[in-house]
């Protein structure tokens, strides 16, 4: 039995979560934020899931994550294939879940230093 905590592999971890907020690394974020396994978390411009675009998903792919899972808000909602077309085409997985499903499955993945992002949708 394992009894030390998991630790990120010199990466970001999501210490907290509500429905209007996320706390990576003990610091509050009040809005969408894309949180990749390493580097600093990044505002996700999107206020409303009705409001998703295909540039929103394409900004992910800058940051070149191996597996994206996307928190969807309160309630699981899947976003129509064709916004993530270029996750797919660039051969990069996604999963929806709500958003506490989604917090606690990156830092399941970022701690075992797989290259995740997590895309978390806070609306207004």
């Amino acid at each position: 039995m394992k009894f030390q905590p998991d630790q990120p592999l010199g990466g970001n971890m999501i210490s907290k979560h509500d429905l209007r907020h996320v706390w990576v690394n003990g610091v509050e974020q009040a809005h969408s934020v894309l949180v990749p396994w390493k580097g600093q978390p990044q505002d996700w411009q999107v206020a409303r899931f009705e409001d998703l675009t295909d540039a929103h998903f394409e900004r992910i792919l800058a940051l070149k994550p191996e597996l994206v899972v996307f928190g969807s808000g309160s309630r699981i909602r899947f976003a129509k294939p064709a916004l993530y077309r270029a996750l797919i085409d660039a051969r990069i997985g996604m999963e929806t879940m709500d958003i506490g499903a989604a917090c606690r499955t990156y830092n399941v993945l970022a701690s075992e230093g797989r290259a995740v992002l997590a895309a978390l949708l806070i609306e207004d």
